[in-house]
């Protein structure tokens, strides 16, 4: 299995270290507070459907802003004010991703949400974070491919 992005591997040695659930469940809390919207920069209301994570109750989007070094910056809105797994979710791929190399970002396992949130997770619940993790996965390819055609080699 491919390395994940250190800073990544740093929130779930973080996250490992928490073995009460309720203290879990809180650290989740205090990052999804932390939560901040796509900037208007990036994306306004109402949002293009390609930006939708299929299969999310919070109705979450994802962005991939090209950066000068090859990398992405990770934006992301969740529309459910409920949605706070979501927006624990964002907060630590957008914290832990942005700026990491693709192919790196691209060997993140989708169930990489049970090492956060653990195994408890509805399969609803589960089947839309994986879904945010996927979304944003597309969305470094695609840009990628739409960067090498501005920018052939050679």
């Amino acid at each position: 299995m491919a390395a994940l992005p250190a800073k990544l591997q740093e929130t779930l040695d973080t996250l490992a270290l928490l073995e009460d659930r309720s203290d879990r469940i809180q650290m989740l809390i205090d990052v999804a507070d932390r939560f901040t919207d796509v900037p208007e920069s990036i994306a306004r209301r109402p949002f293009a459907e390609e930006h939708r994570v299929p299969g999310c109750e919070s109705e979450a989007f994802v962005w991939a802003e090209p950066r000068g070094d090859g990398a992405f910056r990770y934006h992301f809105a969740v529309e459910n004010p409920q949605g706070v797994s979501a927006m624990a979710l964002a907060v630590i791929l957008g914290d832990t991703l942005s700026g990491s190399p693709p192919a790196q970002v691209a060997a993140v396992p989708a169930d990489v949400v049970y090492r956060i949130f653990g195994n408890e997770l509805s399969m609803g619940k589960s089947i839309g974070l994986m879904g945010m993790v996927c979304k944003l996965q597309s969305e470094t390819a695609r840009q990628s491919a739409e960067r090498d055609v501005r920018q052939p080699a050679g």
